[in-house]
């Protein structure tokens, strides 16, 4: 018992997971498979000896009443010169005797070979002699039945001889059917026993395969739920914020791969949750600075000269209209905290912006904007257009001769939201192009320069949020404009 105790702690530290579940399918289907194959293969003897007497007697009961009578009525027919062998059947519709003998001889040649019945072998081929002397004493009949003078003694032939061959075929046939009968009921007396023996052999292995199975079905639930339990137990503690806990296991099976993994998976988190800590403190850093820039006093400080002289002018309504605008922007610049906002809001915001900016530029800016309003209620982080109509305006309308126009698209395009500020300014070379992408490629960019400052500043937001496949895309002309677009998820 010691020694099994022994081998069942081995079992339960040593070998992997699969090979213990391995073991137990086999003690649980082993002896399973070994006794329905020994069912099976026990039924489908006797089965197959069963149906092999049943044919057997089939066939011989076909010649124990009609051979006889077959034989004795077509040789009467050869024998008082009625008819001859070869056109019996189409004179007497009588069977040809010597066909019927011959069909008898190849059927009981065949039963020679797949009898079971201990003599019948014997039996059959005494039949089969038979067969053959009687063949001869229908040619003798047949050989005189054309010349006169041997009628009494074909018809003598014909008692003595042909009548009494049959009659002892029919009892030899007889005899074969009886003891093919008698072996058929011993076949199914042990088809019994086997059926005894199996229901006895079976109620034995269950046991057997019970108990293995229990006793093994013990050692790996031992294996594999003490070392959950030690993760549970982990996992509580991780969820109180303690990264620095770790799984002990002291197996090598598949449980200690999966604590390994969750060890390691428990460092990633904590890694992770410094790394979530970090950029939240980017996010809110880079959301402090847009806020900032946009809260710019010289913004402000101009907006508010070109109210106060536009109010000395005595222009009132223009007045209003400028201040609900200026009164507009800051209530969506703040949104009571809220990092999104709708596409509505957004849009309400860079209205806003360009309305008191054409106050100030009226003579050589112009804007539109055309965002479907199926896109009206789509949530957007707050401050991601309104920086790119700014640059438009400072760096793109401002630095051209003449007149420009700043456009404003939105269009939703295999679940993305896809938004472009377009400008008809003075546009980049390339080298200032590529300059541009340096400075929205770096994180935590602290630019001097207003244009990449802004930009990076949203590229940087949108990344953090939304994953670092979107962003901002940039194409240009020099001379001709520029066009910014942004590529959100819906």
């Amino acid at each position: 018992m010691k020694k099994l105790l022994r081998l069942m702690k081995a079992f339960q530290l040593n070998g992997k997971l699969n090979r213990k579940l391995n073991v137990m399918i086999a003690v649980i289907m082993v002896p399973f498979i070994i006794l329905v194959i020994y069912l099976l293969a026990s039924m489908i003897n006797y089965c197959n000896s069963y149906n092999q007497i049943v044919r057997n007697v089939s066939l011989a009961n076909s010649y124990n009443i009609d051979f006889k009578k077959e034989i004795d009525a077509g040789m009467y027919q050869i024998a008082i010169g009625s008819a001859v062998p070869e056109n019996i059947q189409e004179k007497k519709d009588i069977r040809n005797p010597y066909e019927v003998l011959e069909e008898a001889r190849t059927d009981f040649a065949k039963l020679q070979k797949s009898t079971l019945a201990p003599g019948n072998e014997r039996r059959v081929k005494r039949l089969l002699k038979t067969f053959d002397t009687l063949e001869k004493r229908m040619q003798e009949i047949s050989a005189d039945a054309g010349v006169s003078g041997h009628y009494e003694e074909n018809l003598v032939r014909l008692d003595n001889n042909i009548r009494i061959l049959t009659e002892v075929l029919q009892e030899g046939i007889q005899e074969y059917i009886h003891y093919e009968t008698d072996h058929l009921e011993s076949v199914r007396y042990e088809l019994e026993q086997k059926e005894q023996d199996a229901v006895e052999i079976s109620v034995i292995c269950l046991i057997v395969v019970i108990a293995g199975a229990v006793m093994v079905g013990f050692a790996i639930s031992r294996s594999v739920v003490k070392p959950i339990v030690g993760m549970c137990k982990t996992t509580e503690e991780v969820a109180l914020g303690n990264f620095d806990v770790r799984v002990e296991v002291n197996s090598s099976d598949e449980t200690a791969i999966l604590a390994e993994s969750f060890n390691r998976m428990i460092a990633d988190m904590g890694e992770l949750v410094e790394r979530i800590k970090q950029e939240q403190l980017n996010l809110r850093d880079a959301e402090l600075k847009l806020l900032q820039a946009q809260i710019n006093p010289h913004f402000l400080y101009n907006t508010l000269d070109t109210i106060i002289w536009m109010a000395e002018a005595g222009k009132k309504e223009e007045v209003v209209s400028l201040v609900s605008s200026l009164s507009g922007f800051f209530r969506t610049t703040l949104s009571k905290g809220r990092d999104y906002i709708t596409v509505r809001e957004e849009v309400s915001h860079i209205s806003s912006y360009l309305e008191i900016q054409k106050f100030r530029y009226r003579d050589i800016m112009d804007y539109e904007i055309n965002i479907p309003d199926s896109m009206s209620e789509y949530p957007i982080l707050k401050l991601t257009l309104q920086p790119l109509v700014e640059n438009a305006l400072y760096h793109g309308i401002k630095n051209k001769r003449g007149k420009g126009k700043i456009e404003v698209q939105g269009a939703i395009k295999n679940n993305l939201l896809i938004f472009t500020v377009k400008d008809d300014g003075i546009g980049m070379m390339p080298e200032q192009l590529h300059m541009l992408y340096e400075t929205i490629e770096k994180e935590h960019s602290d630019s001097e320069d207003n244009a990449g400052f802004g930009l990076a500043n949203v590229n940087e937001r949108i990344r953090l949020n939304y994953g670092k496949e979107y962003g901002l895309t940039f194409s240009s002309v020099y001379g001709e404009g520029t066009a910014v677009s942004v590529t959100i998820p819906i």
